[in-house]
């Protein structure tokens, strides 16, 4: 059995090229190799800043024979006097085989013709050569490009070609490269090497290209720099500031991973250290260290109890060139900081307040005014908040301060330079100038959530304003007509959908979104009167937006997607749903968990078989009173007194839209199963369908009760089992 090699050379790709390359790869060779009958054994995709490559164990030398059967004309049209007809020649032509080697075999049919032939196999080598372009021009990315005359696109220009199975080059070129390239056994070393480097077998690769200066296997570089980041780190009691991306952007972009100690001139310190742990990550892609066990207070404006006036680095040289790699980080580093200095410096010059006045003379968005303009827009959706939330005064005058001020960084040089910082600058400026605390943090916690898994607002406050900012961005989006696709939703909308629920169920919040919303949308009309035209029908076009957001929320959450339906599917109510979201979220977890203990199927079962029969009584859904409804002068049976009875048990249970109610309505539900097994099987059963008009609607109206109780928990029809 046999190993193949392909590396493909290339000049520095993108950092995050690879972890969107390598998959691809992987799963075009695997396709590719089934299909051309070739089994195998590890597949292993790796890269470098300069190659991607992929090694294949357990080849076999070549395709098995391939046989292959056609069936032809009947045996009657193909011969005729022992002599093979045109009709037979021309199938013997198609299937590439003698007109004398057809045979004739019964089928029900009668006799038909056949034509049996063997593809004999290819070399591997062979089929190796034909698949190789195919693998590399299939590979997706951002930011394709061309390089010389030639047509070929890819991440970054080609420069050479390896590919071997075992000892041997396989041969090939790539159409439309310039200049073309061919297959060989010579690599590239690391740049401060001997350029050129022979592979000699195609299971030496690793090893050889490690000669070379070269780690080429990435988990291994990956698994270097993170225990030598936290031995560092450990040395001088800290704690390194290092995200996921950014560990990933490290791996992707040494192929001889060194890490680096420098330093940073301690005056900066009096800097944010949310300012310059971000020049120094985003920008430089170096690791600030905090300090062991420090407090990290996201309002304070220096960072010399916070920081360590240390970073770590990732070069990609040879050892002996640590002390002018770290001297020339760290000249690069001081000149950043420098600038960020001055911004900060020249923020500090202009009160926020003035920067708000700024606002104005910049655009949010086509027909929708400034960015001043919308702040005015979110003061007044703060205000509606605040009329229908239970806050204490001083919470609610925090908040409308913060919505007054909340965007007022957005022209400040600092956000300008490091957009990530906005809102972080804002809350710190704002401190420092004097505002109350719960003010800098509302400013600060109205962009949250940022996105998935992030924090949510802790104050009322600040939860809030953030209520207000996704609200009016909301309003104002879809009122000038533009809707998030499936492929685009270039201002967030979905993200801003899923912040108003998760806040309102962070804090607790019970919000009739449905008043709410056509409050707004009605004011909004008096503010885009031409781009809004019926704000009834924006409404109801938010609800339903809303609605989608509560189901996927939901599923996120992991709750089964059939429960989800059952309480937030397109029949739903959009008036229960939305008048308090919060409720939803109680049912829909109620309902995992009943079903998780098994219990959940005991309640289908019951409210299934009632529900066959309840739509023939014609209720309105939100009937629960069986008093209503029922007339017991009706019963001819004891078991329409116990249905009754049961009834009127539940009926308060599901009148509380508490957890604690349904939680009760669940455990009556299933413990009503005797009762109506009695009312349809038992020996004082009833023909639910008399003859009698009034008893066979009192009997129907018994069901449509208990189907409406149950329905208070969600829509059991949706429910699969």
């Amino acid at each position: 059995m046999s190993t193949f090699l392909l590396e493909i050379g290339t000049e520095e790709l993108p950092a995050d090229f690879a972890r969107l390359a390598l998959p691809q790869l992987e799963t075009a060779v695997r396709a590719d190799l089934r299909d051309q009958r070739l089994v195998h054994g590890a597949i292993h995709c790796t890269s470098t800043p300069r190659r991607l490559a992929l090694s294949v164990e357990g080849l076999p030398e070549r395709q098995p024979d391939a046989s292959e059967e056609r069936k032809g004309p009947p045996a009657e049209q193909a011969f005729r006097d022992g002599q093979p007809t045109p009709a037979a020649i021309g199938f013997a032509r198609r299937c590439g085989v003698e007109p004398e080697a057809l045979e004739v075999r019964a089928t029900p049919k009668g006799p038909f013709v056949f034509a049996s032939r063997v593809e004999p196999g290819r070399s591997t080598a062979a089929v190796m050569a034909q698949l190789i372009p195919a693998w590399i021009q299939g590979l997706q990315g951002r930011r394709f490009m061309r390089w010389g005359e030639g047509e070929s696109r890819f991440s970054r220009p080609l420069r050479w070609l390896v590919a071997l199975l075992d000892e041997t080059v396989v041969p090939l070129s790539l159409p439309g490269t310039d200049p073309e390239i061919r297959s060989g056994r010579l690599s590239r070393g690391h740049r401060l090497h001997a350029d050129a480097v022979p592979i000699a077998a195609a299971n030496a690769y690793s090893q050889t290209l490690g000669a070379a200066g070269v780690m080429v296997e990435r988990e291994r570089r990956a698994a270097l720099i993170r225990s030598g980041v936290e031995q560092a780190a450990a040395a001088l009691q800290a704690r390194p500031d290092l995200p996921d991306s950014l560990f990933e952007e490290l791996t992707d972009l040494v192929e001889a991973p060194q890490l680096i100690e420098g330093s940073i001139e301690p005056s900066f310190l009096s800097l944010p250290a949310e300012v310059l742990c971000t020049v120094m990550r985003a920008h430089q892609r170096y690791i600030p260290l905090y300090r062991q066990g420090a407090a990290v207070d996201p309002l304070a404006f220096e960072a010399a109890d916070a920081l360590l006036p240390r970073f770590l680095c990732i070069g990609n040289g040879l050892p002996a060139a640590d002390s002018l790699v770290r001297r020339g980080n760290e000249r690069v580093l001081k000149a950043r900081l420098a600038d960020a200095r001055f911004f900060v410096d020249a923020d500090r010059a202009v009160a926020s307040i003035d920067r708000r006045d700024q606002l104005a003379r910049v655009t949010f968005a086509e027909g929708l005014g400034s960015l001043r303009d919308r702040v005015e827009r979110m003061e007044w959706c703060t205000d509606v908040l605040l009329e229908a939330l239970p806050l204490p005064d001083v919470d609610a005058d925090h908040a409308r301060r913060a919505a007054h001020l909340c965007k007022h960084d957005l022209v400040s040089q600092m956000v300008g330079e490091f957009p990530e910082l906005q809102g972080v600058m804002g809350a710190k400026y704002l401190l420092a100038e004097g505002e109350p605390r719960e003010v800098a943090v509302a400013v600060l916690e109205h962009y949250l959530p940022r996105g998935a898994g992030d924090a949510l607002p802790a104050t009322a406050a600040g939860a809030v304003v953030a209520l207000a900012e996704r609200l009016e961005l909301l309003l104002s989006i879809f009122g000038k007509g533009e809707r998030p696709t499936g492929s685009s939703d270039p201002y967030a909308l979905r993200r801003a959908g899923n912040g108003i629920l998760q806040i309102l169920w962070s804090q607790g919040w019970r919000v009739d979104l449905v008043a709410l919303l056509e409050r707004c949308t009605s004011h909004w009309a008096t503010l885009l009167p031409e781009s809004l035209p019926d704000p009834q029908g924006l409404a109801l076009e938010l609800m339903e937006f809303l609605r989608q957001r509560i189901s996927s929320l939901l599923e996120e959450e992991g709750l089964d997607s059939d429960l989800v339906q059952a309480v937030a599917g397109e029949s739903t109510a959009t008036g229960r749903l939305l008048g308090d979201p919060g409720d939803v979220r109680v049912r829909a977890r109620l309902l995992q968990d009943l079903r998780s203990r098994g219990t959940l199927m005991a309640i289908q079962a019951v409210v299934t078989r009632a529900a066959r029969l309840a739509d023939k009584a014609e209720l309105a859904p939100d009937l629960l009173s069986p008093a209503q409804v029922v007339n017991p002068s009706l019963f001819e049976k004891p078991s329409e007194g116990a249905m009754l009875a049961e009834l009127q048990r539940l009926e308060p249970l599901a009148s509380a839209s508490t957890a604690q109610g349904y939680a009760g309505l669940a455990a009556a539900l299933a413990d009503s199963a005797p009762v109506l097994a009695a009312f349809f099987d038992g020996e004082t059963s009833v023909m639910v369908m008399a003859e009698d008009p009034g008893v066979r609607a009192n009997r129907l109206a018994l069901l449509g009760v208990l189907r409406n109780q149950a329905a208070v928990l969600g829509d059991f029809s949706r429910i699969t089992g």
